[in-house]
């Protein structure tokens, strides 16, 4: 834990040894990954919110080659990404992303992606909170913010179940894929990470 020193050596966290939860494993991303990224990167449901479209295989794999070498965070406005291993099936099903806002003011901010056909049995939450966990108890940020789509109801849910709160709504903040579109803005504190009770319930 590292309290509120600032600033922090966000780098120490390069993701060599995986962070495992009980149903899954979060790491860095291989070559090997390929077929399991293709299989949800390819479907219009998962791009549907996203800002690129369904992608093919070659698509695919140059996705998964800048993946590779986003597995630590040296730096401001890097992403750590890391793919999501289901124990039982040992494949990956989705991904989460973390990225270094800001150094001095202890900032961050999640994503991630999973493939529909593991959705519904709590394994996104499962795995968006290790990555809080990774943000808060080894990497020593202050809060935490999720941007997701007005219209992007998983994700919103998603973030109210991990306690983060709907900080703002703007609307018709940036034109996606042709059309204007709203952006809703969940956050979480330090001290709301620690203290879940003194959360306001979503």
């Amino acid at each position: 834990m590292h309290g509120s020193g600032y600033p922090i050596d966000i780098a120490q966290s390069d993701a060599a040894h995986p962070i495992e939860t009980g149903r899954l494993i979060l790491r860095p991303f291989c070559a090997a990954d390929l077929d399991d990224l293709y299989a949800y990167h390819s479907r219009p449901e998962v791009t549907r919110y996203l800002y690129w479209d369904p992608r093919d295989r070659v698509q695919a794999a140059e996705a998964l080659s800048r993946k590779l070498s986003q597995g630590r965070l040296d730096a401001e406005g890097e992403h750590l990404v890391l793919a999501v291993v289901r124990r039982d099936v040992g494949r990956v099903i989705g991904e989460v992303n973390l990225l270094w806002v800001s150094r001095r003011h202890r900032q961050g901010e999640i994503g991630f992606v999973f493939n529909p056909d593991h959705q519904g049995a709590g394994l996104a939450t499962e795995a968006a909170r290790a990555l809080l966990g990774l943000g808060f108890d080894d990497l020593g940020l202050h809060r935490i913010v999720g941007r997701c789509l007005a219209g992007n109801l998983p994700s919103a849910r998603l973030m109210e179940r991990l306690g983060m709160r709907q900080e703002a709504h703007h609307v018709h903040c940036e034109l996606f894929k042709g059309e204007w579109g709203d952006e809703l803005v969940y956050a979480m504190l330090e001290n709301e990470w620690r203290d879940p009770v003194g959360r306001t319930a979503p």
